[in-house]
């Protein structure tokens, strides 16, 4: 059976990997051939037909019809051929194979979210080996782009748009994505990864409670985004680091002008539901606000996490 009446038949038949490599070798393959036939014709007729060897052209002739003819047909079949695997591809890419799990996967600067059916919500993709996977996306801020390269499948992720890719992992192991759209000062850290694990691995994951060791407040924190512009451990990145946030001294800016605060509860409440009302000195007013986007006992959650980390990181200190 064809490569192409395989894809039309039963798309489950391939991964999104055995579409694109054939065709990609195939395109490969005719653009290397043309470029070493073209190369080694100029070069030829470059030292056969020298000024030197040749002075007086030798040919009286001002046409070859079957030379055009040939010509003209076969770099046509050359390009049909490679339109028509090309769209065959393309076609299999598109169209999602019956039964396959769906996942939603949420963008945003810069950090990714995913959503399983059951409601379970993770910053890596744990799928199923061997299952077709379909990734609904859309995104919360700006144009990022969903880019696994061991599946060979990109595609944009649009504001207020839903898109969607498919893949299926045929072997268990860790497989990188990244966002292969610029979309602005951390786009270069926007990575993740998929965990294809084996099927009876994946139910115990799917079916466990969102259990984690890390504190409830910290979750919170990678599960709106937080972390893909704060860090927690001093490091610098597009925000302030959340690292000893509580109770320290804040220069801010205020309707222009420059003013020292405290990060106490109130501040850091306004902070987060609306952060461009103080910017710091130093970072960008990039952050989007969270007015009616966080509920309010997670948010409670958070300024907890703040004042327990904060605390707990002076007093490792003083010991």
């Amino acid at each position: 059976m064809s490569f192409t009446a395989e894809v039309r038949v039963n798309p489950q038949l391939l991964t999104t990997t055995e579409v694109i490599d054939p065709i990609f070798l195939f395109i490969f393959g005719v653009s290397l051939v043309m470029l070493l036939g073209v190369t080694i014709a100029m070069v030829y007729f470059v030292i056969r037909y020298n000024r030197k060897r040749c002075p007086v052209p030798e040919s009286q002739k001002a046409s070859n019809i079957w030379l055009e003819i040939i010509w003209t047909v076969i770099p046509s079949i050359l390009v049909l051929a490679m339109f028509y695997y090309g769209w065959a591809g393309y076609l299999a890419l598109r169209n999602v194979p019956e039964g396959a799990m769906e996942v939603k996967v949420t963008g945003r600067m810069w950090s990714w979210l995913f959503e399983y059916p059951n409601g379970k919500t993770s910053d890596k993709l744990y799928v199923p080996v061997g299952q077709p996977v379909k990734v609904t996306m859309t995104s919360v801020d700006v144009l990022h782009a969903f880019y696994v390269p061991a599946f060979r499948v990109k595609r944009d992720v649009v504001p207020g748009r839903e898109t969607y890719i498919w893949f299926t992992a045929p072997k268990a192991g860790s497989y990188d994505i990244f966002c292969a759209e610029y979309c602005g000062l951390e786009h270069a850290s926007m990575i993740t990864t998929i965990e294809a694990l084996l099927s009876e691995d994946y139910s115990a994951w799917y079916a466990a409670a969102a259990v984690s060791e890390k504190p409830e407040g910290e979750q919170l924190l990678a599960k709106h985004g937080c972390l893909g512009c704060h860090s927690l451990d001093g490091s610098k990145k597009a925000g302030p680091t959340f690292q000893g946030i509580w109770s320290r001294s804040v220069k801010v800016t205020t309707a222009g002008a420059e003013r020292t605060l405290t990060s106490d509860a109130d501040y850091l409440r306004r902070a987060i539901l609306e952060p461009n009302a103080d910017v710091v000195v130093g970072y960008p007013a990039i952050m989007p606000g969270y007015q009616g986007k966080l509920p309010e006992q997670e948010l409670e959650e958070i300024l907890e996490y703040f004042q327990s980390s904060s605390s707990a990181g002076e007093t490792k200190h003083h010991d």
